[in-house]
């Protein structure tokens, strides 16, 4: 029986799915995003959110437990030189999700999990200003019920120098 089991085992064994687990969070930290389904990739967050926040600290303890899950000196090497500095005043959030739709060959939910603070486009994107259409009128009315009342004033400051000469 399952009970008081709530995360998705992926229908792996147990050492297939920490292998697989593994893997991807190596993946991850060294290409920054990955392509996968939406299951594996919600599982992944869950793995690799606290082995990054693990790695804020740099201590030999904390690199120690962050390679049992790990196991690769490389991708340890990536997490603490270059994450954990971008990461270092991120309270959490360090990953970010985005569904992409349905695998042709069979369907399955497809998503790319990535690491927020290495996004240069959604970190450069500005945002653009909501237009509608009635915000166009206004605007569009307004600079022409504007002119002529610019060009009284300039009438009636002529007509008062020509009375005080």
């Amino acid at each position: 029986m399952r009970h008081g089991k709530k995360f998705n085992h992926l229908g792996r064994t147990a050492d297939h799915r920490q292998a697989m687990l593994a893997n991807m969070a190596i993946s991850l930290i060294m290409h920054k995003r990955i392509t996968t389904t939406l299951a594996k990739a919600k599982a992944l967050k869950k793995y690799v959110e606290p082995l990054i926040t693990r790695a804020k600290d740099d201590s030999t303890n904390s690199r120690r437990v962050v390679f049992r899950y790990l196991q690769n000196k490389e991708a340890l090497k990536e997490l603490y030189g270059v994450v954990a500095e971008k990461i270092a005043d991120r309270p959490g959030g360090y990953t970010r999700v985005i569904k992409l739709g349905s695998r042709l060959g069979d369907g399955a939910d497809m998503a790319f999990i990535e690491l927020v603070d290495f996004d240069e486009n959604m970190a450069k994107a500005p945002k653009a200003a909501k237009r509608t259409r009635r915000g166009g009128k206004k605007k569009a009315e307004a600079p022409a019920a504007e002119a002529p009342v610019a060009e009284a004033p300039a009438e009636e400051a002529a007509a008062e120098e020509a009375k005080a000469e």
